[in-house]
């Protein structure tokens, strides 16, 4: 799982121009809108401000996205997405920090000590929100016993004899199923990162 490191495909992007497009925007907002509410959750925001800074964020992303993919020097989208989710997130913040009847529960030292983590945070929750979707496609047509193999060894870590012991198969069987497995997973993370 670690060398999963996808890039959002280019295709979806120019897609994105297109407010009328669903399908883009559909898949757009399934991979980012949890990772987006997560990482605003992280920063300190209750759930219904999280939500807000996922509506918030996907506003802005509707608005500028033209502008983004115009620029001839840009940073990379992921990057840009971050910089307009933790823009959103500390907006909320310092709102809801300056007006009296909401008061501040988060202390200004341990919103920067957060806000500092929040990139590293951000990358892992991309990367887990693409496996995530590729691991719940390829279970839909995976053996149950070559998905729990792959589940138990690889995302749980438990020792190969357990797993082999516990499902009534081999050793050889369990690393079979977990190459097998994450194979798949990787040809739909590049499949979905490659397609037009």
């Amino acid at each position: 799982m670690h060398d999963l490191n996808p890039e959002t495909r280019a295709s979806l992007l120019l897609k994105l121009r297109d407010s009328a497009d669903a399908v883009a925007w559909q898949d757009f907002t399934e991979i980012y809108s949890p990772v987006i509410h997560r990482t605003a959750k992280r920063m300190g925001l209750q759930t219904a401000d999280a939500e807000n800074v996922v509506q918030e964020v996907l506003l802005a992303v509707s608005k500028s996205i033209q502008q983004w993919l115009d620029r001839e020097e840009r940073t990379g989208f992921r990057p840009w997405l971050f910089r307009i989710a933790r823009n959103k997130a500390l907006d909320l913040i310092t709102r809801r920090a300056t007006r009296p009847e909401f008061g501040s529960n988060i202390p200004w030292d341990d919103l920067v000590q957060r806000e500092s983590a929040t990139t590293t945070f951000w990358d892992f929750e991309y990367r887990w929100e693409i496996f995530s979707r590729a691991a719940t496609e390829v279970r839909r047509t995976a053996a149950e016993s070559t998905w729990q193999a792959f589940w138990l060894s690889t995302i749980e870590e438990r020792p190969i004899a357990e797993v082999a012991q516990s499902l009534g198969v081999r050793e050889g069987v369990v690393y079979l199923s977990r190459c097998r497995i994450m194979d798949r997973i990787r040809k739909l993370v590049k499949q979905w990162e490659t397609s037009e």
